[in-house]
């Protein structure tokens, strides 16, 4: 299949005590490691904040170098923690290996412009200038990926960094610089406009993790915006990206949300409606943020040995599988890339998720979700579904996905073109044109196993099918009709005797052919070896969630946060780290009924 082929629309205790910190810093216009100094042996030295002015009283962001040390950073106490400390080793990296690789923006006042010939441009957050107050954490976040107590949240110190206010010492923060095509078109520079990237914390496992702030002020990158994120928005993501980790799917995580009572300004609709709301921030962290678009603005401004070091360095840090060292290097990290978009789009698919913006500079080079914006889990199975009421043309819809999945990754090609020869190109091309079997064999095992459907079957593909034909003709819901089909037994569906509390299956059946596909679908089971109908359902019920975020629960919640009620935040957060379990509060709140009236048209957009 050529790169413009499409697809089908059907187709659809206490912590350790000596974990590493890695900050970013900045000197000579380029990115260096800030190190503090050792502690005396037996003692921990403290990792101090230190405050940040705003950007607008300062036309550009500086430091104050105060040490308070009631804001040292991070502890690892097991009890009454008063402050933040964290116990520390150095883990030593050479500053001339990162000033030759991660150029920074040699400018360093902060104000929009346009930016050549470097990776990052240094940007400090702006306070708020009101109260700042904690609306959720996660736990597994701080606990399993940050070597922090959850106490540690309780603390002044630990608002004032995730909302931007104090920065560790030693750390200059930073804002990405990256394109990206944009509803199909390319948008020239993009960037952090809102985002700053705080630093890279190694943890206990050894793992690296990058730190980012969203909606923490201006950069170099915000063009006509105002670097801020709104309560509406912000709620959205920090509940989305830890569902998402929990239903299996590769993603960014969300480690806190923090909302302010500044005012912002937002026409959500686009339609001259512009009304106030609050600001702001959630800290997020993921192993990179590194997206297409990071390689498409050095190809674009013909910034090759920039492009080639910065590629080298991603797969250095990220592709331990393809020898740096290797002339085809390139061709092999595009292979995983091209391998792992596939995964990853068929996994959206598999829980009825559409991202909504999937623009290249959306796009993880390390296929994680990442930028959750207008996105929507589909209620009603529609191959046209769209979640994003600014995509006026239906680009993004969930039906469209896979195929928008393999625009994206031409113009990853494209971007790695003026670095290979010529077989290389044509060993690339080859590999692009595999993408839409890889999809669909990945698409086909997820929906069998959401099938309870053993080995290997020749009609497979037809079954999956048929089924997703009734439910788009009948409207079924996507998630429920799934897990229904995880918990109706054998028998019930031999007999068309669709219990009342199933309630998506019994708008399927209402449609003449369900009979038919009923028959196919137990004749199948019956092919499945050493199987029996209570382990069906056991396996089915695993891989069938019983929640996910859909749009009218979000908002339910951001409607009740904007009232300085958090009660929902916290409820869907709980819920969603279980999706596969039944939890009676969950059943109070209507999660797994059909949608509530006054959800009907509601809408999200770009807007954020």
């Amino acid at each position: 299949m050529t790169p413009g082929s499409g697809f089908s629309s059907c187709c659809l205790t206490p912590r350790l005590q000596t974990p590493q910190l890695l900050l970013w810093c900045v000197t000579c216009h380029a990115v260096l490691c800030s190190l503090v100094q050792p502690g005396l042996e037996g003692r921990a030295r403290l990792v101090h904040l230190l405050s940040n002015r705003s950007n607008q009283e300062q036309g550009y962001c500086e430091t104050e170098a105060r040490l308070d040390s009631s804001l040292d950073f991070w502890t690892l106490s097991s009890e009454n923690l008063i402050g933040i400390y964290i116990w520390w080793r150095v883990w030593a990296v050479r500053a001339h290996i990162w000033m030759s690789v991660l150029p920074v923006d040699p400018v360093k006042e902060n104000y929009v412009r346009k930016v050549k010939n470097c990776i990052f441009s240094i940007a400090f957050p702006t306070p708020f200038k009101s109260r700042v107050h904690l609306v959720a954490v996660s736990k597994e976040v701080l606990e399993d990926i940050l070597d922090l107590d959850l106490s540690v949240s309780e603390t002044d110190a630990f608002i004032q960094l995730v909302s931007g206010e104090k920065i560790v010492f030693g750390s200059i923060p930073l804002t990405h610089r990256y394109g990206g095509h944009q509803f199909g078109i390319w948008a020239d520079q993009l960037g952090d406009g809102r985002a700053h990237l705080l630093g890279i914390y190694r943890n206990r496992q050894g793992e690296k993790w990058e730190l980012q702030l969203k909606g923490s002020g201006k950069t170099p990158y915000s063009r006509n915006g105002d670097g801020r994120a709104v309560l509406r928005s912000s709620v959205r993501e920090f509940l989305c990206s830890e569902a998402m980790h929990y239903l299996g799917i590769p993603t960014s995580r969300a480690a806190s949300l923090v909302v302010s009572d500044d005012e912002v300004w937002r026409d959500q609709f686009y339609n001259g409606n512009i009304v106030k709301e609050r600001g702001a921030v959630v800290l997020r962290v993921a192993k990179s943020w590194f997206r297409i678009g990071s390689l498409e603005i050095l190809a674009h401004y013909g910034e090759l040995d920039l492009l080639r070091s910065l590629l080298d360095f991603i797969i250095q840090e990220h592709f331990p599988s393809v020898n740096v060292q290797e002339p085809n290097r390139y061709v092999d990290f595009f292979s995983i890339v091209v391998s792992e978009t596939a995964q990853l789009i068929a996994l959206w698919m598999s829980v009825g998720f559409a991202h909504g913006v999937c623009n290249t500079d959306n796009f993880s080079l390390l296929s994680i979700t990442i930028d959750y914006g207008p996105f929507g889990f589909m209620e009603a199975y529609n191959p046209d579904f769209v979640p994003n009421t600014s995509d006026d043309e239906r680009r993004y819809k969930i039906g469209n996905q896979a195929n928008i999945g393999m625009f994206n990754l031409n113009k990853l090609l494209q971007a790695l073109n003026p670095l290979l020869d010529r077989g290389q190109k044509h060993l690339a091309a080859q590999i692009l044109e595999g993408y839409p079997v890889l999809y669909y064999t990945r698409f086909t095992e997820l929906f069998k196993a959401k099938l309870g459907l053993l080995g290997e079957r020749k009609g497979d593909g037809d079954l999956i099918a048929f089924l997703l034909h009734l439910m788009e003709k009948t409207e079924a819901d996507f998630t429920m009709t799934f897990r229904q089909l995880s918990e109706i037994t054998q028998s019930q569906l031999q007999e068309l005797n669709i219990p009342q509390q199933f309630w998506a299956l019994k708008m399927i059946s209402k449609h003449q052919l369900f009979p038919a596909w009923v028959s196919q679908y137990l004749l199948r089971l019956k092919s499945n070896i050493n199987d029996s109908d209570s382990e069906r359902r056991k396996r089915m019920t695993t891989v069938n969630p019983k929640y996910v975020l859909k749009n009218w629960m979000a908002e339910s919640a951001v409607q009740k946060a904007e009232r300085n009620d958090f009660s929902e935040v916290h409820l869907l957060q709980q819920i969603l780290q279980h999706p596969f379990q039944k939890h009676s509060a969950a059943e109070k709140a209507g999660y797994s009924s059909p949608p509530p009236a006054w959800a009907e048209g509601l809408r999200v957009s770009c807007s954020s």
